[in-house]
């Protein structure tokens, strides 16, 4: 079935007041403040205020510095969110997509009490022309809002592929609703297909009487699409840790494949210290990776488990499996000992 395997034995400590939420691993750190970046992508309220108005700008790329540059230069006839006073405070937020996370958000600042906002500001980014090549900007404008609940004005998306580097002028744009690539998932990371089992306790017959506990067979085979970070492709790997449990016992992974945004990996990993009652406040959580010398880039995950938001009683945020990995998961609780097949679509954790 797989050309490596891993087993590790795993038991949970059903005394802790707590779930472990360390982790010994920099690249587990690291997940959270990516999370956070990708999250905050399309956080805010698009429902209460309709896209209308323009935005100038022009684009352009500096060669010896390696700089890709948005001149963010002002908008004009802006949506009133504040209809009692009659006002907004407008700023302008620019990603490069599909990897929002990896380059990070800009924005300008906030000019308040105005639908025409002037900024002459240029947002940057350093990269690489041929990495930038095979990007989208989408670039926003945003009503700043006290509490956080900021409200979302319009937007315009490019492909710079296509885009006229020649053209540095400023220009005038329509903002227009929410894209449709948001909508749909633009945040679509590729997809994992894998097998689960459960091997319930007493039919390894290896034991004399029943063994003390089961075990979770996890069989990674392939991943399609994965995001391209660079233009020679990406060197992916899987990380494995089974939740709460976020020591170096849980923690196992796969080989690296390099260059290939369609990696077959082929790799089985095997938990055992499984009681059946486990499986309902466990979470085999899975993420994909960029490996690079310095560090490693968060590329997807998908998280295994029936997504209740407790582990033992107690409230977590990783216990949030969508209706598909919950889906996934119950049909391997309800087929002890048989391989259960899934395809699914890696999302930001």
């Amino acid at each position: 079935e797989s050309d490596t395997a891993s087993e590790i034995s795993f038991q949970f400590n059903r005394h802790k007041k707590s779930p472990s939420i360390g982790s010994h691993s920099s690249d587990m750190a690291s997940v959270s403040s990516v999370s956070g970046s990708v999250l905050s992508v399309y956080s805010g309220d698009f429902g209460s205020v309709d896209a209308q108005g323009t935005v100038e700008f022009a684009l352009d790329y500096d060669e010896k510095n390696r700089e890709f540059q948005v001149h963010v230069s002002q908008c004009k006839d802006l949506a009133v969110v504040d209809e009692k006073k009659g006002r907004s405070d407008p700023y302008v937020k620019t990603y490069l997509l599909p990897d929002k996370a990896r380059m990070g958000k800009r924005k300008t600042s906030v000019k308040k009490r105005t639908v025409n906002p002037i900024y002459n500001e240029v947002l940057r980014y350093k990269i690489e022309k041929m990495v930038l090549l095979i990007q989208k900007l989408n670039l926003s404008v945003w009503h700043n809002d006290p509490l956080g609940r900021n409200s979302f004005l319009g937007e315009i998306e490019i492909d710079l592929a296509s885009w006229d580097w020649s053209n540095r002028k400023l220009n005038w744009y329509p903002l227009k609703p929410r894209s449709l690539s948001a909508v749909n998932g633009v945040d679509h990371r590729g997809v994992m297909s894998l097998s689960i089992k459960y091997v319930s306790p007493g039919s390894l017959g290896k034991w004399p009487k029943n063994p003390p506990s089961g075990e979770v067979h996890i069989w990674v085979k392939d991943v399609k699409d994965l995001l391209q970070l660079r233009p020679s492709g990406v060197d992916s790997f899987v990380k494995c840790y089974v939740l709460p449990d976020t020591s170096k016992k849980s923690y196992q992974k796969t080989r690296v494949i390099k260059r290939d945004t369609n990696p077959v990996f082929n790799h089985t990993i095997v938990y055992d210290g499984f009681h059946t009652e486990d499986l309902k406040d466990a979470c085999v959580e899975l993420t994909v990776w960029d490996h690079e010398k310095l560090t490693n880039h968060f590329l997807g995950g998908i998280r295994l488990g029936l997504g209740t938001g407790l582990s033992y009683g107690i409230s977590v945020d990783w216990m949030d499996s969508t209706q598909e990995e919950v889906a996934f998961w119950q049909e391997m609780m309800l087929a002890a000992n048989e391989w259960i097949e899934g395809l699914l679509p890696l999302r930001s954790l």
